[in-house]
């Protein structure tokens, strides 16, 4: 099977907590209190599971710490959604406005868990 992914994914064990959602509109859902579990990163976004239900096409700000030295303060759009055993979602999401010169932050990370 052919890989038509537009950029690597690697695990990664990260916990954030979503406060706000917003859209371009000016529609914001405020003190939603959405714990979220990053199972997996690229260059192009994250990968997300919550008990939540968040609404696709939604943003939210982040700081995601992937090291001592890196972390990448960001906006994420989700851009899909996909319902999981129990009450879990499973979340595609999409980096947005991130300044492709910070890709050296995954492709060093890339390289440190693949020493591990």
């Amino acid at each position: 099977m052919q890989e038509r992914r537009r950029a690597k994914r690697m695990p990664v064990s990260l916990s954030l907590d979503i406060m706000n959602l917003y859209k371009q509109d000016n529609i914001q859902v405020k003190d939603i209190n959405a714990p979220i579990e990053v199972v997996n990163i690229s260059k192009m976004g994250i990968g997300f599971k919550s008990e939540s239900i968040l609404p696709v096409g939604y943003y939210f700000n982040a700081t995601l710490q992937l090291n001592e030295e890196d972390a990448l303060h960001c906006v994420i759009k989700i851009v899909r959604s996909q319902p999981l055993e129990g009450k879990m979602h499973m979340y595609g999401c999409e980096f947005v406005g991130m300044a492709t010169i910070l890709s050296y932050i995954f492709e060093e990370y890339d390289r440190r868990i693949s020493e591990e």
